[in-house]
């Protein structure tokens, strides 16, 4: 059985993208908008990676074996 450390280990990695993000991000009267569109990317993409990951894990219904297909 698989376990949450890859979703942890993964937010971490985001966490760590987002704080040099924020610190990385060049002055000027875009700054703000800059850095909240990368932010928010990073944290989309993060939930579709997640929600995706943890369907795989544990799936809503469980697969079964069709034994007429195999006759």
């Amino acid at each position: 059985m698989s376990s949450a450390f890859p979703v942890v280990v993964i937010l971490a990695i985001v966490l760590g993208l987002m704080a040099v993000t924020w610190f990385t991000t060049p002055k000027g009267p875009n700054q703000t908008l800059i850095r909240t569109s990368v932010m928010l990317t990073l944290s989309c993409c993060y939930l579709v990676w997640m929600v995706t990951y943890m369907a795989q894990v544990h799936p809503l219904i469980a697969p079964t074996k069709n034994l007429a297909a195999e006759e």
